[in-house]
């Protein structure tokens, strides 16, 4: 049988994956690929004209060009992934993060064609993409929430009145939303009904879903998220990061640990019982806000792997890729709780290809591109000299993390990397970086998500 198209049928689910498509590209899709290489796995994966050139496509077992006059049509037609997939021979598929990692109908099709999705199943992603039956779950789970609507809000007048109940300032949100997009914070009533048309406008346009909630605004939040691992049965979690600083309310530098032992202990309970509560399968990561009194709210689950799950990684040893693979392929968790120990503090800088004053995206070749090196320094990178950063992708270049003793260990370390860093043909967010390195409310850990706002002298 020839290896375009061998087909692995029965007992899938308790053998080990022969070929896998990584349904993405990028860093996460060499990341991907070098955990299968790792476990004796063909690695096959999609692309078009943008990226036949990359690191991963070039690294593949096999490659398949799946060429869409819209370059985002490659990762995101459902039918055509389906295709290249079967015609590959793979009998699964890693989504990574972005395009379809969230995508139910995808699951379901891919489950109808006999081909394992790498991740949670179409039932538990639709429940958890759903801010509010997502809220409604983790809160009977016994996860805190911030007090606000348990179900969809259109009137004005009715959103009012939950917001005296609640007590001013109150966040509109997005029910399908993610990324902040849509976010309204409403500081008094006669402001109601003009953000809150304008949330629903634009939850519409951009998930088609214009179901808008209420809920309470946690002022001077920290944003705090725990790596979770469920096998569809069990749950275990490999402890928080810690994720503030932010632009957009997409992140910049992400570290870890930042809570002590017995807190740690408190919210990990709490979140493998919400992931064992749905029958979770795969990795996900359980998102918090922390308000100025150290209490903690649930905000959503992201039920797939995470940019920053490196962080997590270099304080436990674990390869959380491979962990995630493993249970896709229907394998109990193969640690407990038990196995799970945090040493020393690791910090990661997403390096973005973007203008470092206004964050626009700063697409082009790159001419110079060294990355550093050495004793606990880890990148992860599809980059090189002569690469095409395209436009018409997210604008993640690089990440670039370390590991040290304690954070300010860490902090040194990350300097010395950053200064290392050379990139040239494309604007990069490195000079900010190395700005944060050295500001006092980061080395004081007096950080909120407002820290951004709050520090507007880091932007140059």
């Amino acid at each position: 049988m020839d290896r375009w198209h061998h087909r692995v049928i029965a007992l899938r689910s308790s053998m080990a994956f022969k070929r896998v498509l990584i349904a993405n590209r990028g860093e996460i899709a060499l990341r991907i690929l070098r955990t299968l290489r790792d476990m004796g796995i063909e690695a096959a994966i999609i692309h078009g004209r943008e990226d036949r050139l990359s690191l991963p496509v070039r690294l593949a077992d096999v490659a398949y060009a799946n060429n869409k006059p819209n370059p985002l049509d490659t990762y995101l037609d459902i039918e055509s992934v389906i295709a290249a997939a079967k015609e590959m021979g793979c009998d699964a598929v890693h989504p990574g993060y972005g395009f379809l990692a969230e995508n139910a109908t995808f699951v379901r099709r891919l489950q109808e064609e006999g081909i394992t999705f790498i991740g949670p199943s179409a039932d538990v992603i639709t429940l958890l993409g759903d801010k509010i039956e997502a809220r409604a779950a983790m809160e009977a789970a016994g996860l805190p929430t911030a007090k606000g609507s348990s179900e969809p809000i259109s009137d004005a007048g009715v959103a009012s009145t939950l917001a005296d109940e609640i007590g001013y300032p109150v966040i509109i949100k997005a029910a399908a939303g993610g990324g902040g997009i849509g976010m309204q914070i409403v500081e008094q009533a006669s402001e109601f009904e003009s953000a809150l048309k304008l949330c629903q406008s634009r939850a519409k346009s951009a998930f088609g879903d214009e179901r808008v909630f209420v809920e309470k605004y946690i002022q001077g939040a920290q944003h705090v998220e725990f790596q979770v691992l469920g096998d569809g049965k069990k749950a275990i979690h490999f402890g928080e990061r810690f994720c503030s600083i932010q632009r957009r309310h997409q992140k910049l530098v992400e570290e870890g640990p930042w809570l002590d032992d017995a807190k740690r202990q408190e919210i990990g309970d709490l979140v493998c019982r919400g992931a064992e509560s749905v029958g979770y399968k795969g990795l996900a990561t359980f998102e918090f806000l922390r308000d100025a009194n150290g209490d903690f709210y649930f905000l959503e689950v992201n039920p797939r792997v995470q940019v920053e799950h490196t962080v997590t990684e270099l304080i436990t040893g674990y390869n959380l890729v491979e962990l995630g693979i493993r249970v896709a392929q229907g394998e109990d968790l193969p640690l407990t709780q038990e196995d799970v120990v945090w040493n020393g503090h690791a910090i990661q800088c997403r390096l973005n290809a973007e203008d470092p004053r206004k964050f626009i995206p700063s697409p082009g070749r790159l001419w110079e591109c060294h990355f550093p090196s050495g004793y606990g320094v880890r990148v992860d990178t599809h980059a090189h000299p002569g690469y095409d950063m395209p436009g018409c992708f997210d604008s993640l270049l690089a990440k670039l993390l370390v590991w040290g003793r304690d954070r300010e260990d860490a902090i040194r370390r990350m300097r010395t990397a950053l200064d290392e860093t050379m990139i040239t043909g494309v604007e990069h967010l490195i000079p900010l970086h190395r700005r944060i390195m050295d500001e006092q409310d980061f080395l004081d850990r007096n950080i909120t998500i407002q820290y951004i706002d709050m520090h507007e002298e880091l932007l140059g």
